[in-house]
């Protein structure tokens, strides 16, 4: 379902983190905030630290539409609640980012209720 370019795969793939943020019932973006993602099958995908409880992602799970920033770049974007590839997301957040509590964090129970896959609008 992705229609990201494989360029844009390759630089979400590496940095280290993104800004996200939903959209207002007028169109405008919520105030963006920094997470963590991965790339996995071709997919991006992401999670709240927080859970359902993660303010973030309460502003994006109003719609399910928002924008993306990462290296100098901005894409307005869909969000859909896909946790079809959570075991693959787990060992990418562990590949990305080690296996510290951070990361246990992410892919903890509570964190995969909010697994996302991000594309292109």
């Amino acid at each position: 379902m992705s229609n990201w370019t494989d360029a844009e795969l390759r630089e979400l793939d590496a940095a280290y983190e993104v800004r996200v943020a939903g959209r207002r019932a007028d169109g405008s973006s919520r105030t963006p905030v920094i997470v963590w993602h991965v790339v996995t099958d071709g997919e991006l995908y992401l999670r709240s630290v927080k859970g359902p409880d993660g303010q973030w992602y309460k502003g994006v799970a109003r719609y399910f539409e928002g924008f993306i920033s990462w290296g100098g770049h901005t894409r307005p974007v869909t969000y859909t609640l896909d946790s079809s590839q959570d075991a693959a997301i787990d060992r990418a957040y562990v590949s990305k980012y080690g296996n510290g509590s951070p990361t246990r964090a992410i892919t903890n129970a509570l964190s995969k209720q909010t697994t996302m896959r991000v594309d292109p609008a």
